[in-house]
């Protein structure tokens, strides 16, 4: 099968990375031998927008409208028209990382035009010190960009933003009614520039099937529109969509207007659903033999499912391949300057995922009745580790996010081992629970894969709310996890959420007490509050009465169903909290303000914490002591040890001892030991060190060789200063 398929990604989603969709696949139909091409049109389009000659062409399109009631930020950066056009260019190659020493003329203060975004300047200024003149330097291109970018929404495309496009007209989106509305009328200045970056690479692939993925609300509207121009243009094109959009919104679709803009939407996993889709294309495949496939036929909707083919194995879907991207030109901006949070925007992340689904899957606010959650598969760190190394000889990239919904904790210590096995060297992130199974030692095993962040959930600081959502965790535990984390030098984010349903005004104030202890400890470094939705494919959505909620629509139309309206009885009114909420915590993040009362965040009363001081403090105080389980591995992550003699004169009489010499990174640590248990642990620890094609050694197996040398108990090895000194020299128990 030769089929010709261009994969795009419609504006937008992020300026510096690309949203992995296409990539995978891209990797997938390389496994069946099908050809593709791939374009991010968000950033082509945004590369177009933010040039100079472009730039001239918004300013005149500006200058047009009424300008009688304008904002003040908008009419300053009018005024300074030539000074934005003058550097645009320059801003844009820095953030490409070209020509890093602009950085000094940049910081100087006099080089880029400042608008409204710059007034929080004066609130960082202690955190530019630490930042380093390059980090400062992208932030105020940041800051450039945004004032550029709210201009350009006032007064050019109302439904601009740099990672949502027309968002507002796919949430919700019940009916078609308004989104069919936008697509027929004129065309917008940033649609126009969509068609012809759009119209560049179909004349350059000249593919037989389009597809579209829609993973946001923020990326149908400019999904759709690409249809539409393919559609008018290109009719002979087959359209397909797919993307995490249609997953979870679209599984009841009955509109068939929205077949005018595509031909097919696949749900779920699309590998075999493309797959069988290209197939029908070429008429090898009747139409009622598709899998999870909607189509018009006879002007209704119709939902293909009857293929007999089971999905691709995860193991069996390919490396995710990065090709035809534009790698080099995205942008690495810092919104926030907060270390950790700056993940999300700042640097070029390889996409991976170590395990299909989840393996909790019980959250009952999350879409576990959904496939992308419920189907739990992992792959072995062999082959994810064989996926590092094929998209670092594509990419040049050692940069990883690992996109999962939760990595398995047991899997990420096999794939830190095997990191350690090959020699890598990158720098990964991802997602987690905050499990009791990140101890201490898998923290530091983690640490020196490359892992330098993480982000979990903790959500509604409060116990009785953990349990009512089965998140299976309480607060205590996941500040002891955050805490091994943040000790051994993994930055932590915490996602949370209020107004969960029952969540009373104490409730919501105690949790913001619990969070700010959480930063006062530093065992978080970041967090971001979200108000709670219910949607359709979570146990609270399905079965609302039994969380004490009741749902009150919407009333489902033709088109999406995810979110509902729900009201909340005996809850707080939990919209008035959300402006507090995220004011403190983006000051907590920034480690200000930490010793103010609450009511200082919001402008009405509170109820007084019922949270002690030291709850936090009390909870991460304690240390981990318990016997090593039998099944685990013991990692040497120090350097090889060396031995030479010493003699020690005791009383008159000379002892003949070994000094044990390990040069790590971070320093010498020297061990006096006896010739038996150094020669024994020379030994032990060559078995320890990771190798290639080498079995990690077990606490059971090094417990019989210590017994059986004649050593000792093992118990009392654990608990003597001796087993202290050889985890401080790189010894981990995992």
């Amino acid at each position: 099968m030769n089929t010709s398929v261009l994969l795009i990604t419609p504006p937008f989603t992020q300026l510096n990375t690309p949203y992995p969709a296409t990539a995978y696949i891209k990797g997938f139909l390389n496994t069946i031998e099908i050809g593709s091409f791939q374009s991010d049109l968000g950033l082509n389009v945004i590369l177009r927008i933010f040039s100079k000659a472009c730039l001239k062409r918004v300013f005149e399109i500006a200058k047009s409208k009424n300008l009688s009631g304008i904002s003040h930020q908008s009419r300053r950066i009018l005024k300074l028209e030539k000074e934005y056009i003058r550097t645009v260019d320059q801003v844009i190659s820095f953030l490409q990382h070209k020509n890093p020493t602009l950085a000094y003329n940049i910081c100087d203060g006099d080089f880029l035009p400042q608008g409204n975004r710059f007034d929080q300047l004066e609130e960082l200024d202690w955190a530019f010190g630490s930042m380093g003149i390059q980090d400062k330097a992208r932030h105020f291109c940041t800051l450039y960009l945004e004032d550029l970018g709210d201009m350009i929404q006032e007064l050019v495309d109302q439904n601009f933003g740099f990672s949502r496009y027309a968002e507002r007209l796919g949430r919700s989106a019940v009916h078609f009614d308004p989104i069919e509305e936008k697509l027929t009328g004129e065309p917008s200045f940033i649609d126009e520039l969509i068609f012809q970056e759009l119209d560049h690479v179909l004349k350059s692939v000249n593919p037989q099937v389009v597809c579209i993925t829609v993973p946001f609300p923020g990326n149908l509207y400019g999904g759709l529109r690409c249809g539409q121009y393919i559609k008018k243009n290109y009719p002979r094109i087959k359209i397909v969509m797919g993307g995490g959009y249609p997953n979870t919104e679209l599984r009841s679709l009955q509109e068939p207007r929205v077949f005018q803009y595509v031909d097919y939407i696949t749900l779920d996993d699309g590998e075999r659903p493309l797959e069988l889709l290209l197939n029908h294309i070429q008429d090898s495949l009747p139409i009622e033999k598709l899998k999870r496939t909607y189509a018009l036929t006879e002007g209704q909707v119709v939902y293909y499912n009857g293929a007999t083919q089971p999905d691709i194995p995860f193991s069996k879907t390919g490396t995710p391949d990065y090709s035809d991207l534009f790698l080099t030109k995205y942008l690495s901006v810092i919104e926030v300057v907060n270390p950790m949070h700056r993940l999300w925007s700042d640097g070029r992340w390889n996409k991976l995922t170590m395990a299909h689904g989840c393996y909790w899957k019980k959250c009952t606010f999350c879409d576990v009745s959904l496939d992308y959650i419920k189907n739990y598969e992992p792959i072995s760190a062999k082959l994810i580790c064989d996926r590092i190394e094929q998209i670092i000889e594509q990419t040049g990239q050692t940069g990883f996010h690992f996109v999962d919904e939760a990595a398995p904790p047991a899997l990420m210590r096999e794939l830190a081992i095997e990191i350690l096995k090959r020699e890598l060297s990158i720098t990964w992130w991802t997602n987690i629970r905050f499990e009791e199974r990140f101890t201490y030692d898998l923290c530091r095993l983690l640490k020196a894969s490359g892992c330098i962040a993480v982000s979990g959930g903790l959500e509604v600081a409060s116990d009785r709310l953990l349990k009512l959502m089965q998140k299976g965790v309480d607060v205590a535990q996941v500040a002891r996890v955050a805490r091994n984390f943040t000790e051994t030098g993994i930055m932590v984010h915490a996602y949370l959420m209020y107004g969960f349903p029952t969540q009373s005004d104490q409730e919501t104030v105690d949790s913001l007490e619990m969070v700010r202890q959480l930063f006062q400890n530093q065992v978080i470094q970041s967090g971001f509050w979200h108000q709670f939705a219910m949607t359709s494919h979570a146990p609270i959505g399905m079965n609302p009465e039994k969380y004490g909620v009741v749902k009150i629509g919407p009333k489902q139309g033709l088109f999406a169903d995810n979110d509902l309206i729900h009201d909340d009885p005996t809850g707080a009114n939990h919209e008035r909290y959300g402006n507090g909420l995220k004011k403190a915590l983006f000051n907590f993040m920034h480690g200000i303000c930490l010793d103010f009362p609450l009511q200082k965040w919001f402008d009405f009363k509170i109820p007084k914490t019922t949270i002690s001081k030291n709850y936090i403090y009390q909870a991460i105080a304690s240390p981990e002591l318990s016997m090593p389980k039998m099944n685990s591995k013991i990692v040497w992550l120090g350097s090889v040890p060396e031995l030479s003699k010493i003699t020690e004169r005791n009383h008159d009489k000379k002892q003949t001892l070994q000094l044990m010499i390990v040069e790590n990174l971070s320093g010498r640590v020297e061990l006096q030991l006896s010739s038996q248990i150094a020669e024994w642990l020379i030994k032990t620890i060559d078995e320890m060190m990771p190798k290639a094609d080498h079995e990690s050694l077990s606490f059971e197996k090094f417990k019989q060789s210590y017994e059986d040398q004649g050593l000792g108990q093992v118990e009392q090895l654990v608990h003597s200063e001796l087993w202290i000194d050889l985890m401080d020299a790189g010894m981990v128990i995992v």
